[in-house]
């Protein structure tokens, strides 16, 4: 049997006070194999991006267990789960979320400082190069396509080697062809490194690319309709 590399067990969190707070995840629990994709999908508001936050440490559950590559991350400090984070893993935004005043070389550099790596900058222009953007070392996040942007993000979640790549929506702030070649980068890295690929998006076509598909509605799975594929060839 394949390891869990992600085990959710039923969690629950509430998001805002009072008469605004919303329930946001009830009762979720999800166990996520090593080394395979999966896509989370549902309407909107269903909880989807928040049950990757979760998964990242960056929201804290109510109730619950949630456990990464092993470790019980809820319940750690916000400094243990920030040096979990960086080191285990990557993480891409539908908006990018690149450093403006940094060039691309130093947006990826800046995790890999982080975590302390010898020569971040020497592996940041590797991680660059790996993405086709080996002559747009120096150019900042405004010179960029959206395209180009993206890429970026990709490498600068993969440069730490991250067990798990986590990606909110990644192609869609972006063009159908552009969005396409994303998703061919996505895949191929995650394959290529043996990373856990999690994402949320809304395309179909996107999802169907995943070895499983888990949907969601008013913050729960629906296992009546999560599908497991076979690994893809």
């Amino acid at each position: 049997m394949t390891e869990a590399v992600i085990e959710l067990e039923n969690v629950s969190l509430t998001l805002g006070e009072g008469a605004s707070s919303v329930h946001v995840l009830k009762g979720v629990s999800l166990s996520v194999e090593r080394g395979r994709s999966t896509a989370i999908v549902g309407p909107s508001g269903s909880g989807k991006s928040t049950l990757l936050m979760v998964i990242a440490g960056l929201e804290r559950v109510d109730d619950g267990i949630v456990r990464v590559g092993g470790t019980q991350i809820n319940g750690l400090s916000e400094d243990a789960i920030a040096a979990f984070r960086g080191r285990s893993i990557g993480i891409v935004f539908q908006s990018f979320h690149l450093i403006p005043n940094m060039t691309a070389l130093e947006n990826v550099a800046v995790p890999l400082e982080l975590a302390g790596h010898a020569d971040p900058f020497g592996a940041a222009e590797e991680e660059l190069a790996a993405v086709g953007l080996s002559q747009r070392l120096t150019h900042y996040p405004g010179e960029l396509s959206g395209g180009e942007q993206q890429r970026v993000a990709i490498a600068r979640a993969l440069a730490p080697g991250p067990a798990i790549l986590i990606a909110d929506e990644p192609t869609g702030n972006l063009d159908q062809a552009t969005g396409r070649q994303i998703a061919d980068m996505l895949f191929a890295k995650a394959k290529e490194r043996g990373t856990s690929l999690v994402l949320v998006t809304h395309d179909p076509a996107l999802a169907a690319r995943c070895e499983r598909q888990v949907a969601m509605r008013s913050g729960r799975i629906e296992p009546e309709v999560a599908v497991e594929k076979a690994a893809m060839a």
